[in-house]
């Protein structure tokens, strides 16, 4: 009897959100939107950046830096300016994200072999993208030094580097981000979904007619976040299936650990969002608290900056956040083939997180019935 009316309650939730327009828009709009845009253009790289120069050496070495910049397919223009103040006014206004200045002696010295200084300004207000340009004008008067004729003479004394990028050797941008991408839109959706479910029953008035039925508390608990998980369960396959056959990303480690793993994921995530529907009375504040709980999750995942970049105060506070320790396996899985240990050590946290959520939104859900 109890699983009869566990079906039915399971078939209603999906009912309800297939049959609900909003619903069906918060289904389908954001994964298909969120894949196209973060996949394409929410990169960590630079590109086609404007850069202004100020050359006073027409010598051979100031043009042979000044074609390499050229040839460079991070920079899209370089704009020559006459003086300080018209390379400051570029600055200033935005137009570029760095200047090069050139000094007069920049070729000569480099014949007779002196030191040539080189200065490159950049804009401090865009902080990481002036940092990456910086890099690669770096790399560009590197790989000209080595061409001059005292650095011809110490590359046969000098200890060669050879870089290898291991699980990633061309350092394709989509391998990192759409795995990252299966991670964020399951939290998203079943987050939103979930903390939808029972303020949805308090508008609607449907709350009542729920609580004279034949369920147990426990029944209606498990009814409301069993659908969530279906869902984001589909997504993920959408989303592995767009990964393995859209963008090219490897799948070098188990299936079945990415889906056995994802179970637990996806019961923390349905945990919280029960969390936060128990204490929303309408569907307006479970939206605007799962975005509260959304956005720091989104920040202090790992997902853009690594988790010991951040404040030792700030670390702990990551320790309840799932989509942290779920974004370590599936990365891991898709690019490393990361072994089962490690699986169920990023796992394990996981499952406390859905107990601890679970056990406070049921207590919740059986205050609001006394």
């Amino acid at each position: 009897m109890w699983w009869s009316r566990l079906k039915a309650l399971i078939i209603k939730e999906l009912l309800a959100v297939m049959r609900d327009p909003k619903s069906r828009l918060i289904l389908i709009g954001p994964p298909i939107v969120q894949l196209l845009v973060f996949s394409y253009a929410a990169t960590l790289e630079v590109r086609n950046v404007d850069i202004a120069l100020l050359n006073h050496d027409s010598g051979h070495w100031a043009q042979e830096l000044v074609q390499q910049i050229e040839g460079s397919p991070t920079f899209r223009s370089i704009s020559p300016v006459q003086d300080l103040a018209e390379m400051r006014d570029a600055i200033d206004r935005q137009r570029v994200t760095a200047a090069v200045v050139v000094g007069p002696d920049f070729s000569r010295n480099i014949e007779a072999g002196r030191p040539a200084d080189l200065q490159i300004i950049l804009d401090g207000r865009r902080s990481n993208a002036s940092q990456i340009v910086a890099g690669y004008l770096n790399q560009i008067v590197a790989t000209l030094s080595t061409e001059t004729p005292a650095g011809t003479r110490a590359a046969a004394r000098s200890v060669a580097v050879v870089p290898r990028n291991w699980f990633n050797p061309n350092l394709i941008f989509q391998w990192f981000m759409v795995p990252n991408l299966i991670a964020s839109i399951a939290l998203l959706i079943g987050l939103i979904v979930t903390a939808l479910s029972i303020a949805r029953e308090r508008e609607l008035g449907t709350f009542d007619q729920l609580m004279v039925s034949p369920l147990r508390t426990e029944e209606i608990l498990i009814g409301k976040f069993i659908p969530p998980m279906m869902i984001g369960l589909f997504h993920m396959t959408v989303y592995i299936l767009a990964a393995i056959f859209i963008f090219g990303v490897p799948l070098r480690g188990s299936l079945l650990l990415l889906y056995g793993s994802s179970l637990f994921y996806l019961a923390s995530v349905a945990g919280l969002g029960l969390f936060i529907s128990a204490l929303s009375a309408t569907q307006q504040q479970a939206i605007l608290g799962a975005f509260l709980f959304l956005v720091p999750a989104m920040l202090l995942s790992g997902f853009a900056t690594p988790i010991e970049n951040m404040p030792d105060w700030l670390q702990p506070l990551t320790v309840i956040n799932p989509l942290r320790y779920f974004l370590v396996i599936v990365k891991g899985v898709f690019l490393k083939d990361i072994p089962a240990a490690e699986v169920v050590n990023q796992t394990w946290p996981l499952l406390v997180i859905a107990s601890v959520t679970l056990s406070a939104a049921s207590w919740l859900f059986r205050r609001r019935l006394e």
